[in-house]
């Protein structure tokens, strides 16, 4: 069986392992970079990233060299507009950037809700589709993209970058908002025309386990790999991991962690204006995906705020009481779970305390947020219910720690059987199987 080189690059780090199928042979540590956020923007800069990637990879020695395939799984959006030498010209806009509500506004109005929900599957959500990113630089900074000659997420970039190529695949066309998302059939004539943008600047969109492209000489040499190496084309890294979960119709997938999300898998996509719709990328399958932005984050945040004299210990103790026992009696505090925003709506929400007194305590703000949290989770299921995918009672779960995904479950009306999927992405990329285009 041939051997892949597995790159998943999240939010703020990159993992680098060495898989056999699904079996990782060797994992390097994490390289972590910076995001940058100012205000509502949060971007990456792209030669950090790079160079994290070039760290991860040289983190398995030798052995890196040896493998017959790389595959990508990316986090998305992360938009970027490149030259035609595939240099940078904006930094990467991560997917928790939020700066372009009015152009978000503006796109809706110009195209209408329903037809842009029938074009692209989703609405075009600040930080959830990078149209409206594309749209705030044309507005705000026109000279950086004077001399763009390719626009794309991540995985475009990287293979710009590594094999030359110019490509894509559905997942992350999906997020562009320019692409015809519910019939897997290319860019929208109609959604590019409204943003005034030509599709000759946007990648070739290719399924996910196609050959992009093979490892140039000048990349071999920067992160330490062999010349002519084959490159998959890659995808969302939320596609790896329900790869992994079996990727069967009416299959749910929920990743606990920092954020939250939970995405169903389907071969009939249904938009909804409160779920994000795009390709699996691969299979002629689709996912409909409801996202906490702000899951665990909120929590790790009450622990700084709120108990920082407190070991970890502790505080994971009084934090399990808490979800045991379910709301304080007596507690008026109520908490809304949208500390970094909303990615299902154009207008960005924020969380907020409501009800407190002075007879308010800490514990009292602690139950909230896990009342806000666990009710946020189980609302989640009508909504994925009304797209007439049926939902199978089977849930794969990545992640998890201090059994945040038991407190996340709680209140899921039904009775349902969880399963944990251990490095769902990367040992997801070691389900796809090269093909030549």
């Amino acid at each position: 069986m041939s051997t892949c080189l597995g790159l998943d690059i999240g939010s703020s780090s990159v993992i680098a392992g060495i898989l056999r199928g699904t079996r990782v042979l060797a994992e390097a540590p994490r390289a972590f970079f910076r995001s940058k956020h100012i205000g509502p923007s949060v971007e990456v800069d792209p030669e950090e990233l790079l160079a994290a990637v070039a760290t991860a990879i040289r983190g398995l020695g030798s052995a890196a060299r040896e493998v017959d395939h790389i595959a990508l799984a990316t986090m998305c959006p992360a938009w970027v507009a490149m030259d035609k030498t595939g240099k940078p010209l904006t930094p990467i806009v991560t997917h928790q950037d939020r700066r372009s509500v009015p152009e978000a506004r503006a796109i809706e109005e110009k195209i209408g809700k329903e037809r842009h929900l029938a074009l692209c599957g989703c609405r075009p959500f600040p930080g959830g589709i990078s149209s409206t990113t594309w749209a705030w630089y044309r507005a705000h900074q026109p000279g950086a993209l004077r001399r763009a000659d390719l626009v794309g997420h991540l995985n475009t970039f990287l293979h710009r970058q590594m094999t030359g190529a110019r490509v894509t695949d559905p997942s992350n066309a999906s997020f562009t908002g320019l692409y015809h998302t519910l019939g897997l059939d290319g860019w929208s004539e109609e959604l590019c025309e409204s943003l005034g943008v030509s599709s000759s600047l946007l990648p070739d969109v290719w399924e996910a386990d196609q050959i992009g492209g093979t490892l140039t000489e000048s990349a071999a040499q920067r992160f330490g790999l062999r010349q002519g190496t084959p490159m998959m084309v890659g995808l969302m890294d939320g596609s790896a991991g329900m790869l992994l979960a079996g990727a069967k119709v009416g299959q749910l997938f929920n990743v606990v962690g920092s954020t939250d999300v939970l995405a169903l898998c389907t071969d009939r996509p249904r938009p909804h204006e409160r779920l994000l719709t795009r390709a699996l990328g691969v299979q002629g399958k689709w996912l409909q995906v409801s996202t906490l932005a702000a899951m665990a984050s909120s929590i790790y945040w009450a622990r700084e705020q709120f108990f920082p004299e407190l070991s970890v210990d502790d505080f994971r103790a009084e934090f399990r009481r808490l979800s045991r026992k379910g709301r304080r009696p007596g507690n008026t505090v109520r908490f809304e779970p949208y500390m970094a925003g909303e990615r299902t709506s154009l207008e960005q929400r924020q969380g907020a305390f409501t009800g407190i007194t002075l007879a308010t305590t800490r514990m009292d703000l602690l139950s909230a947020i896990i009342e806000g949290l666990t009710q946020a989770s189980a609302e989640r299921l009508p909504l994925l219910q009304a797209t007439g995918t049926r939902l199978r009672r089977d849930v794969a779960v990545s992640g998890g720690s201090d059994r945040l995904d038991e407190l996340m479950h709680r209140d899921w009306p039904g009775a349902w059987r969880y399963r944990s999927v251990v490095d769902a992405t990367m040992r997801g990329l070691g389900l796809l199987r090269p093909r030549v285009r």
